[in-house]
């Protein structure tokens, strides 16, 4: 039984926690942050997607999840690392119950379940993703790191589902690496028009023209 079919009272209250919680994280992002979405060739519709997006902050998905319409946000969940997010109670809280998080295994010796397996099953379901296909962190000079190729197994496997290029700015300011606070900092979050895998597309040629998309956005006029 997973932990979103656990039906016990315990777990009930918790979920009854959560959706307040979540609804207060979004409020103080948007105290912090300012953020603004910017649509450009889209628009917040209710069709099923992936958003994909730079990652310079361990706050990204928060800023990408709170910039979203409520009636979007709740069908979105945020792909992360099960070794960030379960690492603690609390974490885990904040991780599976407030942001119904796609926990997936970043380390290879251990793992259980392919992390592509796990993305798959959230998209049959009917799920929208937030993706970082860089696969962790940027802490380099260049605005965006080569994409992993889980991205372009996604795509074949769900050619139906909309890829939206999303560019994060200034969130790397507000929280610096190493810090918890956040630094008040105006942010924006940008979103570009869908993107599909199209015919003849191999994976490189795939993963090159998704990177494009996402760095067009970097200096879109907000």
């Amino acid at each position: 039984m997973t932990r979103e079919d656990d039906q016990t009272p315990r777990r009930k209250a918790m979920r009854l926690i959560a959706r307040p919680l979540g609804r207060l994280i979004v409020f103080f992002a948007h105290i912090i942050t300012a953020v603004r979405p910017v649509w450009h060739g889209t628009g917040p519709t209710r069709v099923q997607r992936i958003y994909i997006a730079n990652h310079t902050s361990n706050g990204d998905f928060v800023l990408l999840w709170a910039a979203l319409p409520p009636f979007l946000r709740a069908a979105v969940r945020p792909v992360a690392a099960a070794d960030y997010w379960l690492k603690s109670p609390l974490r885990r809280f904040i991780g599976e119950d407030v942001f119904r998080a796609v926990l997936i295994d970043r380390t290879h010796e251990n793992r259980s379940e392919d992390p592509i397996e796990v993305m798959d099953r959230a998209l049959e379901a009917g799920t929208s993703l937030i993706l970082f296909p860089e696969g962790t962190r940027n802490d380099t000079r260049a605005d965006l790191l080569p994409f992993k190729p889980g991205l372009f197994h996604l795509a074949e496997r769900h050619p139906k589902v909309e890829i939206v290029p999303v560019w994060i700015a200034n969130l790397n300011r507000a929280m610096p690496k190493g810090e918890i606070i956040p630094i008040p900092v105006i942010c924006s979050v940008t979103f570009g028009a869908p993107i599909r895998l199209e015919e003849g597309d191999d994976k490189q040629t795939f993963l090159d023209r998704a990177r494009g998309a996402v760095l067009m956005l970097k200096d879109s006029p907000a």
